[in-house]
Protein backbone atom coordinates (compact mmCIF):
# COMPACT_ATOMS: atom_id res chain seq x y z
CA UNK A 1 0.00 0.00 0.00
CA UNK A 2 2.96 2.29 0.50
CA UNK A 3 3.52 2.40 -3.27
CA UNK A 4 0.01 3.76 -3.99
CA UNK A 5 0.34 7.16 -2.30
CA UNK A 6 3.41 8.31 -4.21
CA UNK A 7 1.82 7.29 -7.52
CA UNK A 8 -1.38 9.24 -6.71
CA UNK A 9 0.72 12.22 -5.60
CA UNK A 10 2.64 12.26 -8.86
CA UNK A 11 -0.57 12.02 -10.90
CA UNK A 12 -2.51 14.92 -9.31
CA UNK A 13 0.49 17.01 -8.32
CA UNK A 14 -0.71 17.20 -4.69
CA UNK A 15 2.54 16.34 -3.01
CA UNK A 16 3.54 18.33 0.10
CA UNK A 17 6.10 20.42 -1.81
CA UNK A 18 3.65 21.29 -4.58
CA UNK A 19 0.89 22.13 -2.13
CA UNK A 20 3.23 24.37 -0.19
CA UNK A 21 4.34 26.06 -3.42
CA UNK A 22 0.75 26.73 -4.45
CA UNK A 23 -0.06 28.12 -1.01
CA UNK A 24 2.90 30.50 -1.18
CA UNK A 25 1.88 31.50 -4.73
CA UNK A 26 -1.66 32.26 -3.59
CA UNK A 27 -0.37 34.27 -0.64
CA UNK A 28 1.83 36.37 -2.91
CA UNK A 29 -0.77 36.64 -5.64
CA UNK A 30 -3.74 37.55 -3.42
CA UNK A 31 -2.67 41.13 -2.54
CA UNK A 32 -2.16 41.94 -6.22
CA UNK A 33 -5.35 40.32 -7.52
CA UNK A 34 -7.36 41.52 -4.52
CA UNK A 35 -6.19 45.10 -5.02
CA UNK A 36 -6.90 44.90 -8.75
CA UNK A 37 -10.41 43.56 -8.12
CA UNK A 38 -11.03 46.31 -5.55
CA UNK A 39 -9.89 49.01 -7.98
CA UNK A 40 -12.04 47.55 -10.74
CA UNK A 41 -15.11 47.48 -8.46
CA UNK A 42 -14.54 51.13 -7.50
CA UNK A 43 -13.98 52.40 -11.03
CA UNK A 44 -16.88 50.40 -12.52
CA UNK A 45 -19.45 51.15 -9.79
CA UNK A 46 -22.88 52.73 -10.41
CA UNK A 47 -23.04 51.87 -14.08
CA UNK A 48 -19.58 53.21 -14.97
CA UNK A 49 -18.51 49.76 -16.11
CA UNK A 50 -21.42 49.32 -18.49
CA UNK A 51 -21.11 52.80 -20.02
CA UNK A 52 -17.33 52.60 -20.49
CA UNK A 53 -16.57 55.41 -18.04
CA UNK A 54 -14.75 52.94 -15.80
CA UNK A 55 -12.19 52.24 -18.54
CA UNK A 56 -11.63 55.97 -19.00
CA UNK A 57 -11.12 56.38 -15.25
CA UNK A 58 -8.46 53.66 -15.33
CA UNK A 59 -6.84 55.19 -18.42
CA UNK A 60 -6.63 58.58 -16.69
CA UNK A 61 -4.99 56.92 -13.69
CA UNK A 62 -2.36 55.48 -16.05
CA UNK A 63 -1.88 58.96 -17.50
CA UNK A 64 -1.31 60.49 -14.06
CA UNK A 65 1.17 57.81 -13.01
CA UNK A 66 3.21 58.18 -16.19
CA UNK A 67 3.29 61.96 -16.03
CA UNK A 68 4.57 62.02 -12.46
CA UNK A 69 7.37 59.61 -13.40
CA UNK A 70 8.59 62.05 -16.04
CA UNK A 71 8.17 65.02 -13.68
CA UNK A 72 10.36 63.42 -11.01
CA UNK A 73 13.07 62.60 -13.55
CA UNK A 74 13.11 66.14 -14.94
CA UNK A 75 13.02 67.75 -11.49
CA UNK A 76 16.12 65.86 -10.40
CA UNK A 77 18.03 67.00 -13.51
CA UNK A 78 16.71 70.44 -14.35
CA UNK A 79 16.07 71.69 -10.83
CA UNK A 80 17.63 69.99 -7.82
CA UNK A 81 20.96 68.91 -9.31
CA UNK A 82 22.35 72.45 -9.78
CA UNK A 83 22.67 75.70 -7.74
CA UNK A 84 19.62 77.96 -7.53
CA UNK A 85 20.81 80.56 -10.03
CA UNK A 86 21.67 77.92 -12.61
CA UNK A 87 18.46 76.03 -11.84
CA UNK A 88 16.45 79.17 -12.48
CA UNK A 89 18.16 79.58 -15.83
CA UNK A 90 17.52 75.96 -16.72
CA UNK A 91 13.87 76.10 -15.75
CA UNK A 92 13.50 79.37 -17.66
CA UNK A 93 15.00 77.62 -20.66
CA UNK A 94 12.67 74.68 -20.10
CA UNK A 95 9.71 77.07 -19.95
CA UNK A 96 10.77 78.92 -23.08
CA UNK A 97 11.50 75.84 -25.16
CA UNK A 98 8.52 73.79 -24.02
CA UNK A 99 5.71 76.05 -22.93
CA UNK A 100 6.16 79.00 -25.26
CA UNK A 101 5.75 76.80 -28.35
CA UNK A 102 2.83 75.09 -26.63
CA UNK A 103 1.15 78.47 -26.22
CA UNK A 104 1.32 78.74 -30.01
CA UNK A 105 0.25 75.14 -30.57
CA UNK A 106 -2.58 75.12 -28.02
CA UNK A 107 -5.09 77.04 -30.18
CA UNK A 108 -4.40 74.52 -32.94
CA UNK A 109 -4.95 71.39 -30.86
CA UNK A 110 -8.68 71.95 -30.22
CA UNK A 111 -9.63 72.70 -33.85
CA UNK A 112 -7.41 69.87 -35.09
CA UNK A 113 -9.12 67.38 -32.81
CA UNK A 114 -12.50 68.78 -33.88
CA UNK A 115 -11.62 67.67 -37.41
CA UNK A 116 -10.88 64.14 -36.19
CA UNK A 117 -14.08 63.27 -34.30
CA UNK A 118 -13.89 59.65 -35.40
CA UNK A 119 -10.38 59.14 -34.08
CA UNK A 120 -10.58 60.02 -30.39
CA UNK A 121 -9.40 56.61 -29.19
CA UNK A 122 -6.56 56.71 -31.70
CA UNK A 123 -5.69 60.26 -30.61
CA UNK A 124 -5.48 59.21 -26.95
CA UNK A 125 -3.44 56.15 -27.85
CA UNK A 126 -1.11 58.28 -29.97
CA UNK A 127 -0.61 60.69 -27.05
CA UNK A 128 0.32 57.75 -24.83
CA UNK A 129 2.63 56.15 -27.39
CA UNK A 130 4.38 59.44 -28.13
CA UNK A 131 5.20 59.90 -24.45
CA UNK A 132 6.42 56.32 -24.17
CA UNK A 133 8.87 56.87 -27.05
CA UNK A 134 9.94 60.30 -25.80
CA UNK A 135 10.50 59.00 -22.26
CA UNK A 136 12.85 56.40 -23.71
CA UNK A 137 14.69 59.05 -25.73
CA UNK A 138 14.95 61.35 -22.72
CA UNK A 139 16.53 58.63 -20.62
CA UNK A 140 19.74 59.10 -22.58
CA UNK A 141 19.90 62.86 -21.96
CA UNK A 142 18.45 63.21 -18.48
CA UNK A 143 21.68 62.34 -16.67
CA UNK A 144 23.66 65.07 -18.45
CA UNK A 145 20.89 67.62 -18.86
CA UNK A 146 21.82 68.10 -22.51
CA UNK A 147 19.98 70.58 -24.68
CA UNK A 148 18.27 67.75 -26.57
CA UNK A 149 16.28 67.10 -23.39
CA UNK A 150 14.19 70.22 -23.93
CA UNK A 151 12.62 69.57 -27.34
CA UNK A 152 11.85 66.06 -26.14
CA UNK A 153 10.18 67.55 -23.06
CA UNK A 154 8.19 69.80 -25.41
CA UNK A 155 6.85 66.72 -27.15
CA UNK A 156 5.87 65.18 -23.81
CA UNK A 157 4.07 68.34 -22.75
CA UNK A 158 2.17 68.75 -26.01
CA UNK A 159 1.15 65.06 -25.97
CA UNK A 160 0.01 65.37 -22.35
CA UNK A 161 -2.07 68.46 -23.04
CA UNK A 162 -3.52 66.94 -26.21
CA UNK A 163 -4.58 63.92 -24.17
CA UNK A 164 -6.24 66.25 -21.66
CA UNK A 165 -8.22 68.02 -24.37
CA UNK A 166 -9.43 64.73 -25.88
CA UNK A 167 -10.26 63.31 -22.47
CA UNK A 168 -12.46 66.34 -21.70
CA UNK A 169 -14.30 65.75 -24.97
CA UNK A 170 -14.74 62.02 -24.31
CA UNK A 171 -16.26 62.15 -20.81
CA UNK A 172 -19.72 63.42 -21.92
CA UNK A 173 -20.05 60.47 -24.32
CA UNK A 174 -19.52 57.90 -21.54
CA UNK A 175 -21.96 59.12 -18.91
CA UNK A 176 -23.93 56.30 -17.24
CA UNK A 177 -27.71 56.79 -16.84
CA UNK A 178 -28.60 59.40 -14.20
CA UNK A 179 -24.89 60.29 -13.89
CA UNK A 180 -24.09 64.01 -13.83
CA UNK A 181 -21.07 65.32 -15.69
CA UNK A 182 -19.74 66.77 -12.43
CA UNK A 183 -19.81 63.35 -10.79
CA UNK A 184 -18.13 61.73 -13.80
CA UNK A 185 -15.38 64.34 -13.97
CA UNK A 186 -14.93 64.04 -10.20
CA UNK A 187 -14.27 60.33 -10.51
CA UNK A 188 -11.88 60.74 -13.41
CA UNK A 189 -9.95 63.55 -11.71
CA UNK A 190 -9.79 61.77 -8.38
CA UNK A 191 -8.43 58.62 -10.04
CA UNK A 192 -5.66 60.69 -11.64
CA UNK A 193 -4.79 62.31 -8.30
CA UNK A 194 -4.68 58.98 -6.46
CA UNK A 195 -2.52 57.41 -9.16
CA UNK A 196 -0.16 60.39 -9.07
CA UNK A 197 0.14 60.12 -5.30
CA UNK A 198 0.80 56.38 -5.50
CA UNK A 199 3.35 56.64 -8.32
CA UNK A 200 5.32 59.60 -6.90
CA UNK A 201 7.16 57.62 -4.18
CA UNK A 202 7.82 54.83 -6.67
CA UNK A 203 9.34 57.37 -9.06
CA UNK A 204 11.43 58.84 -6.23
CA UNK A 205 12.69 55.36 -5.36
CA UNK A 206 13.60 54.64 -8.99
CA UNK A 207 15.36 58.00 -9.14
CA UNK A 208 17.73 56.94 -6.36
CA UNK A 209 18.94 54.16 -8.67
CA UNK A 210 19.47 56.63 -11.52
CA UNK A 211 17.66 59.60 -13.08
CA UNK A 212 16.86 57.53 -16.17
CA UNK A 213 14.94 54.87 -14.26
CA UNK A 214 11.74 56.88 -13.68
CA UNK A 215 11.72 57.44 -17.45
CA UNK A 216 11.97 53.71 -18.05
CA UNK A 217 8.98 53.33 -15.71
CA UNK A 218 7.08 56.03 -17.59
CA UNK A 219 7.78 54.26 -20.87
CA UNK A 220 6.28 51.01 -19.58
CA UNK A 221 3.25 52.79 -18.11
CA UNK A 222 2.49 54.75 -21.28
CA UNK A 223 2.86 51.64 -23.43
CA UNK A 224 0.18 50.06 -21.29
CA UNK A 225 -1.94 53.18 -21.72
CA UNK A 226 -1.56 52.96 -25.49
CA UNK A 227 -3.31 49.60 -25.55
CA UNK A 228 -5.81 50.64 -22.85
CA UNK A 229 -7.01 53.55 -24.99
CA UNK A 230 -8.32 51.12 -27.61
CA UNK A 231 -10.39 49.27 -24.99
CA UNK A 232 -12.69 52.30 -24.69
CA UNK A 233 -16.13 51.78 -26.26
CA UNK A 234 -16.53 52.49 -29.97
CA UNK A 235 -19.10 55.19 -29.20
CA UNK A 236 -16.19 57.41 -28.14
CA UNK A 237 -15.41 57.79 -31.85
CA UNK A 238 -19.00 58.43 -32.91
CA UNK A 239 -19.75 62.06 -33.70
CA UNK A 240 -23.27 61.86 -35.09
CA UNK A 241 -25.07 65.16 -34.64
CA UNK A 242 -22.02 66.95 -33.22
CA UNK A 243 -20.84 70.34 -34.41
CA UNK A 244 -17.84 72.48 -33.55
CA UNK A 245 -18.25 75.15 -30.92
CA UNK A 246 -16.60 78.54 -30.71
CA UNK A 247 -15.64 80.41 -27.57
CA UNK A 248 -17.44 83.48 -28.95
CA UNK A 249 -19.55 84.42 -31.96
CA UNK A 250 -19.02 87.78 -33.61
CA UNK A 251 -21.60 87.41 -36.38
CA UNK A 252 -24.97 88.52 -34.98
CA UNK A 253 -26.94 86.05 -37.11
CA UNK A 254 -24.51 83.14 -36.92
CA UNK A 255 -26.16 79.75 -36.49
CA UNK A 256 -22.95 78.27 -35.13
CA UNK A 257 -23.26 78.65 -31.35
CA UNK A 258 -20.43 79.71 -29.09
CA UNK A 259 -20.12 80.01 -25.32
CA UNK A 260 -20.83 83.74 -25.44
CA UNK A 261 -24.12 83.31 -27.30
CA UNK A 262 -25.29 80.38 -25.19
CA UNK A 263 -24.72 81.94 -21.77
CA UNK A 264 -22.70 84.88 -20.54
CA UNK A 265 -22.36 83.19 -17.17
CA UNK A 266 -20.59 80.24 -18.83
CA UNK A 267 -18.05 82.53 -20.46
CA UNK A 268 -17.47 84.36 -17.17
CA UNK A 269 -17.09 81.00 -15.40
CA UNK A 270 -14.53 79.94 -17.98
CA UNK A 271 -12.49 83.12 -17.49
CA UNK A 272 -12.71 82.74 -13.71
CA UNK A 273 -11.39 79.19 -14.04
CA UNK A 274 -8.61 80.46 -16.30
CA UNK A 275 -7.52 82.73 -13.44
CA UNK A 276 -7.43 79.75 -11.06
CA UNK A 277 -5.44 77.70 -13.56
CA UNK A 278 -3.07 80.66 -14.02
CA UNK A 279 -2.66 80.81 -10.24
CA UNK A 280 -1.75 77.12 -10.22
CA UNK A 281 0.98 77.61 -12.84
CA UNK A 282 2.28 80.69 -11.03
CA UNK A 283 2.50 78.99 -7.62
CA UNK A 284 4.24 75.92 -9.01
CA UNK A 285 7.11 77.89 -10.56
CA UNK A 286 7.37 80.75 -8.08
CA UNK A 287 7.31 78.54 -4.98
CA UNK A 288 9.72 76.06 -6.55
CA UNK A 289 12.45 78.73 -6.47
CA UNK A 290 11.29 80.61 -3.38
CA UNK A 291 11.35 77.49 -1.20
CA UNK A 292 14.84 76.65 -2.42
CA UNK A 293 16.02 79.98 -1.03
CA UNK A 294 13.63 80.16 1.93
CA UNK A 295 12.61 76.61 2.90
CA UNK A 296 10.04 75.95 5.59
CA UNK A 297 11.39 76.17 9.14
CA UNK A 298 13.65 73.23 9.91
CA UNK A 299 13.12 71.59 6.52
CA UNK A 300 15.21 71.13 3.39
CA UNK A 301 14.19 72.69 0.08
CA UNK A 302 13.02 69.33 -1.32
CA UNK A 303 10.97 68.54 1.78
CA UNK A 304 9.48 72.05 1.78
CA UNK A 305 8.36 71.66 -1.81
CA UNK A 306 6.99 68.23 -1.01
CA UNK A 307 4.94 69.58 1.91
CA UNK A 308 3.39 72.35 -0.17
CA UNK A 309 2.77 69.89 -3.02
CA UNK A 310 1.04 67.45 -0.69
CA UNK A 311 -1.11 70.27 0.73
CA UNK A 312 -2.17 71.27 -2.78
CA UNK A 313 -2.89 67.64 -3.67
CA UNK A 314 -4.99 67.12 -0.53
CA UNK A 315 -6.88 70.32 -1.29
CA UNK A 316 -7.51 69.23 -4.88
CA UNK A 317 -8.73 65.79 -3.86
CA UNK A 318 -10.98 67.29 -1.17
CA UNK A 319 -12.41 69.80 -3.64
CA UNK A 320 -13.11 67.01 -6.11
CA UNK A 321 -14.92 64.97 -3.46
CA UNK A 322 -16.97 67.96 -2.25
CA UNK A 323 -17.83 68.87 -5.85
CA UNK A 324 -19.29 65.42 -6.43
CA UNK A 325 -21.27 65.69 -3.22
CA UNK A 326 -22.71 69.11 -4.13
CA UNK A 327 -24.13 67.59 -7.37
CA UNK A 328 -23.77 70.76 -9.46
CA UNK A 329 -26.08 72.91 -7.36
CA UNK A 330 -25.78 76.67 -8.09
CA UNK A 331 -22.46 76.46 -9.99
CA UNK A 332 -22.22 80.25 -10.54
CA UNK A 333 -22.48 80.79 -6.80
CA UNK A 334 -19.90 78.10 -6.09
CA UNK A 335 -17.38 79.62 -8.51
CA UNK A 336 -17.85 83.10 -7.04
CA UNK A 337 -17.56 81.74 -3.49
CA UNK A 338 -14.41 79.67 -4.02
CA UNK A 339 -12.59 82.43 -5.90
CA UNK A 340 -13.51 84.91 -3.16
CA UNK A 341 -12.15 82.47 -0.58
CA UNK A 342 -8.91 82.03 -2.54
CA UNK A 343 -8.58 85.80 -2.85
CA UNK A 344 -8.93 86.28 0.92
CA UNK A 345 -6.30 83.60 1.62
CA UNK A 346 -3.91 85.08 -0.98
CA UNK A 347 -4.25 88.55 0.56
CA UNK A 348 -3.59 87.14 4.04
CA UNK A 349 -0.54 85.28 2.67
CA UNK A 350 0.79 88.54 1.20
CA UNK A 351 0.23 90.54 4.42
CA UNK A 352 1.35 87.85 6.87
CA UNK A 353 3.80 85.98 4.69
CA UNK A 354 5.17 82.79 6.24
CA UNK A 355 5.75 79.17 5.41
CA UNK A 356 2.48 78.26 7.09
CA UNK A 357 0.52 80.75 4.99
CA UNK A 358 2.16 79.39 1.82
CA UNK A 359 0.98 75.88 2.76
CA UNK A 360 -2.51 77.21 3.56
CA UNK A 361 -2.67 79.03 0.21
CA UNK A 362 -1.58 75.87 -1.62
CA UNK A 363 -4.33 73.87 0.09
CA UNK A 364 -6.97 76.53 -0.57
CA UNK A 365 -5.91 76.94 -4.21
CA UNK A 366 -6.08 73.19 -4.83
CA UNK A 367 -9.47 72.87 -3.13
CA UNK A 368 -11.02 75.88 -4.86
CA UNK A 369 -9.57 75.09 -8.30
CA UNK A 370 -11.14 71.63 -8.22
CA UNK A 371 -14.54 72.97 -7.14
CA UNK A 372 -14.45 75.79 -9.71
CA UNK A 373 -13.59 73.40 -12.56
CA UNK A 374 -16.35 70.97 -11.64
CA UNK A 375 -18.82 73.85 -11.45
CA UNK A 376 -17.72 75.03 -14.90
CA UNK A 377 -18.31 71.50 -16.22
CA UNK A 378 -21.82 71.62 -14.76
CA UNK A 379 -22.54 74.97 -16.42
CA UNK A 380 -21.37 73.75 -19.81
CA UNK A 381 -23.48 70.61 -19.48
CA UNK A 382 -26.50 72.72 -18.47
CA UNK A 383 -26.25 75.62 -20.95
CA UNK A 384 -24.37 74.45 -24.03
CA UNK A 385 -26.42 72.59 -26.68
CA UNK A 386 -25.59 68.91 -26.92
CA UNK A 387 -24.57 69.25 -30.56
CA UNK A 388 -21.57 71.41 -29.65
CA UNK A 389 -21.02 70.39 -26.03
CA UNK A 390 -18.18 67.96 -26.72
CA UNK A 391 -16.32 70.53 -28.79
CA UNK A 392 -16.96 73.19 -26.14
CA UNK A 393 -15.23 71.06 -23.54
CA UNK A 394 -12.21 70.65 -25.80
CA UNK A 395 -12.00 74.39 -26.49
CA UNK A 396 -12.42 75.39 -22.85
CA UNK A 397 -9.74 72.92 -21.74
CA UNK A 398 -7.34 74.37 -24.29
CA UNK A 399 -7.89 77.88 -22.91
CA UNK A 400 -7.29 76.66 -19.36
CA UNK A 401 -4.03 75.01 -20.39
CA UNK A 402 -2.86 78.27 -21.97
CA UNK A 403 -3.70 80.13 -18.75
CA UNK A 404 -1.50 77.69 -16.84
CA UNK A 405 1.37 78.43 -19.24
CA UNK A 406 0.96 82.18 -18.73
CA UNK A 407 0.86 81.81 -14.95
CA UNK A 408 4.03 79.72 -15.03
CA UNK A 409 5.79 82.36 -17.12
CA UNK A 410 4.93 85.05 -14.56
CA UNK A 411 6.21 82.83 -11.76
CA UNK A 412 9.56 82.24 -13.45
CA UNK A 413 10.40 85.92 -14.07
CA UNK A 414 9.19 87.38 -10.76
CA UNK A 415 11.84 88.35 -8.14
CA UNK A 416 12.04 85.91 -5.24
CA UNK A 417 10.21 88.07 -2.72
CA UNK A 418 7.57 86.09 -0.84
CA UNK A 419 5.22 88.98 -0.05
CA UNK A 420 5.49 90.28 -3.62
CA UNK A 421 4.73 86.84 -5.01
CA UNK A 422 1.65 86.41 -2.84
CA UNK A 423 0.49 89.90 -3.87
CA UNK A 424 0.78 88.89 -7.53
CA UNK A 425 -1.14 85.70 -6.73
CA UNK A 426 -3.86 87.81 -5.13
CA UNK A 427 -4.00 90.03 -8.22
CA UNK A 428 -4.44 87.00 -10.49
CA UNK A 429 -7.28 85.68 -8.34
CA UNK A 430 -8.85 89.15 -8.05
CA UNK A 431 -9.22 89.28 -11.84
CA UNK A 432 -10.90 85.89 -11.79
CA UNK A 433 -13.15 86.84 -8.86
CA UNK A 434 -14.39 89.86 -10.81
CA UNK A 435 -15.40 87.61 -13.70
CA UNK A 436 -17.00 85.09 -11.32
CA UNK A 437 -19.13 87.79 -9.69
CA UNK A 438 -20.15 89.12 -13.11
CA UNK A 439 -21.18 85.62 -14.12
CA UNK A 440 -23.19 85.22 -10.93
CA UNK A 441 -25.00 88.52 -11.46
CA UNK A 442 -25.72 87.77 -15.12
CA UNK A 443 -27.11 84.29 -14.47
CA UNK A 444 -30.91 83.94 -14.75
CA UNK A 445 -32.80 83.51 -11.50
CA UNK A 446 -33.46 79.80 -12.03
CA UNK A 447 -29.67 79.29 -12.21
CA UNK A 448 -29.26 80.79 -8.73
CA UNK A 449 -31.90 78.52 -7.27
CA UNK A 450 -30.56 75.43 -8.99
CA UNK A 451 -33.73 74.91 -11.01
CA UNK A 452 -32.86 73.10 -14.28
CA UNK A 453 -32.85 75.33 -17.31
CA UNK A 454 -35.08 74.33 -20.23
CA UNK A 455 -33.13 72.36 -22.80
CA UNK A 456 -31.66 74.35 -25.67
CA UNK A 457 -32.83 73.09 -29.03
Amino acid sequence: MSSVAPARSSRDGSGPARRAGRAVGRALHLPVTGTARGIRRATHAHGAGESGLGKLIELHAVNGAGDVMITVALASTVFFSVPTDEARGRVALYLAITMAPFAVLAPVIGPLLDRLPHGRRAAMAAAMLARAVLALLMSGAVATGGIELYPEALGVLVASKAYGVVRSAVVPRLLPPAFSLVKANSRVTLAGLLATGAAAPVAAGLNTVGPQWPLYGACVIFLGGTFAAFTLPHKVDEAKGERRARLSTHEPHSKRPGLRTVSRSVLCGLLANAAMRGLSGFLIFFLAFLLREQPLAGQSAAVSLGIVGVCAGIGNASGTAVGAWLKARAPEGIIAAVLSLTLVVAILAAVFFSGLMVAVLGTAAGFCQALAKLSLDAMIQRDVPEAVRTSAFARSETLLQMAWVLGGAIGIVLPLDGALGMAVAAAIVAAGTTMAVRGLLSAPRHHHTGTPRPRVA
